[in-house]
């Protein structure tokens, strides 16, 4: 017998806590949607790792879904080049390579500091809300008392600034490029130094969002991701 999903009201389907999901979203409209989020999660945070094959009896076993959801997770999750799908032979989790880590910055140091001058420059009064929220967050010592948590507080501050670009093409592309660089820190996590720094950076970067200073803004994120990058290759 196939396991019963809970299901929300009105046609809404509950999610677990992920890890590449901010906290409040937790529901979703479609048992696809729900597959998708679930199996990224395990993709990026490589609890499914790089080169494992993928079974679909399997996950259709442990996520409580049923095949089309899985197999149109599956497409979508190929198309995001998370998963590979080789002819003849069945689908793979995508391997991570040394040379995305470069390939994936260049594009994140340029369209993350555009992001960040744009978001300086349209910033809304929910947008201030929220980043005032966020740095009351930063400034608890507890703010990232481990990785998860660290991973998180990135996440969440580079979404603030990716919706404040009031760009909603610019904040797709950017959430693609951010989740293929969790993926890859995923596998340096336990090799990183202390977080201090970042939840530095973390702050600046809202700080100089919220004082309307583009220039300063674009400066702060470039200098991010690149330090990111550095970071990386100094353990891998």
């Amino acid at each position: 017998m196939r396991p019963v999903t809970p299901q929300q009201p009105s046609g809404r389907y509950h999610l677990p806590d992920l890890v590449t999901l901010e906290p409040g979203a937790r529901s979703v409209s479609s048992l696809s949607e729900k597959a998708y989020y679930l199996l990224r999660d395990k993709l990026i945070t490589l609890d499914l790792p790089p080169g494992a094959t993928i079974d679909e009896r399997a996950l259709q076993a442990e996520l409580g879904v049923g095949r089309t959801p899985i197999r149109e997770a599956l497409r979508r999750l190929a198309d995001d080049r998370l998963v590979h799908v080789a002819p003849r032979r069945g689908m793979f989790v995508s391997h991570v390579h040394l040379g995305d880590l470069s390939a994936i910055s260049e594009v994140r140091i340029e369209l993350e500091s555009y992001a960040g001058y744009l978001a300086a420059t349209r910033i809304t009064a929910a947008d201030r809300d929220a980043m005032h929220s966020m740095l009351t967050e930063l400034d608890d010592d507890h703010a990232a008392s481990d990785h998860r948590e660290l991973i998180q507080l990135d996440l969440r501050t580079h979404r603030l600034v990716h919706r404040a670009t009031q760009n909603a093409y610019l904040a797709a592309t950017l959430e693609e490029y951010y989740v293929h660089s969790l993926r890859i820190w995923f596998l340096a996590l336990d090799r990183l130094p202390r977080l201090d720094r970042a939840v530095h950076e973390h702050r600046e970067l809202l700080e100089t969002v919220l004082d309307g200073n583009p220039r300063a803004a674009e400066q702060c994120l470039r200098k991010h991701v690149a330090g990111f990058e550095g970071e990386i290759r100094a353990v891998l």
